[in-house]
């Protein structure tokens, strides 16, 4: 007998806000909450950054003079989850993102971040970060926490529609080939962002709705929105969404 499988929305946690700057401001919470569980139990926290609005309004606030100080800075190990295919300076780079918004605000020791070289040959600077990943946290690498957004099409990190996204989880970090932008992008598998013990999604917009509602609730067809994909194997997954996002009317 085969026992269907539970939604997204069955296994995970699905915060709700007001607005975009809300989905942030919890974001940036749980940032903090969860280097604060890490560096308690293991004395350090690695974390896989994400490019996107919501991330880069969440950096903000955890450089600002209100949240700083509630963060071991000193015990952080900054890693990415996907980047594109461009050097660190350019406007699209997802470091470069967070470089301007949290690392350099904050003075992080460059020793401590470890960028995926969008400047490089894709499969080559794809190869050199899953190196990376084993030099720093071990043959089978678990951060401790993964962020993650989504996009109207149902991708996350650099995985697309249109082909099964653990196809390559053989490897830890893949390089495909984006057909809808012509370019290529350096991603997580999904094996890498399912071993680690904590994963967030944020998310907001009614421009997401339609997505966001099949991926929730829909059957599972990872091919059509890859971050369904996303079910951490003995972690714990937190969506932080908007009402828009959800096609819900701004709270009255």
């Amino acid at each position: 007998m085969n026992v269907q499988q539970p939604t997204v929305r069955e296994r995970s946690d699905v915060r709700v806000f007001a607005d975009a700057d809300l989905v942030a401001r919890a974001s940036a919470e749980f940032f903090i909450d969860s280097a604060a569980r890490a560096v308690g139990a293991r004395g350090k926290f690695a974390v896989a950054l994400a490019g996107g609005s919501t991330p880069k309004a969440a950096y903000e606030l955890l450089a600002s003079t209100a949240h700083r100080g509630r963060v071991a800075w000193d015990a952080v190990r900054f890693f990415f989850s996907d980047e594109r295919c461009v050097p660190p300076e350019n406007p699209e780079s997802n470091y470069g993102m967070a470089n301007d918004t949290l690392l350099k605000p904050l003075g992080i020791d460059p020793k401590h971040v470890f960028r995926m070289l969008g400047e490089d040959v894709p499969a080559q600077a794809a190869a050199a970060y899953a190196q990376l990943l084993t030099n720093e946290l071990g043959l089978e690498p678990v951060l401790d926490l993964v962020m993650l957004g989504m996009g109207p099409d149902g991708h996350t990190a650099s995985l697309f529609p249109g082909s099964p996204p653990d196809a390559h989880d053989a490897e830890l970090v893949e390089a495909p080939f984006v057909q809808k932008f012509g370019t290529y992008r350096i991603t997580f598998t999904p094996r890498t962002i399912n071993a680690a013990r904590e994963v967030s999604i944020a998310t907001h917009g009614a421009e997401k709705a339609d997505a966001l509602a099949h991926v929730l609730d829909g059957p599972f067809d990872p091919v059509t929105y890859p971050v369904q994909i996303v079910n951490p194997h003995s972690g714990r997954l937190v969506w932080f969404v908007d009402r828009a996002a959800l096609g819900l009317a701004p709270d009255t």
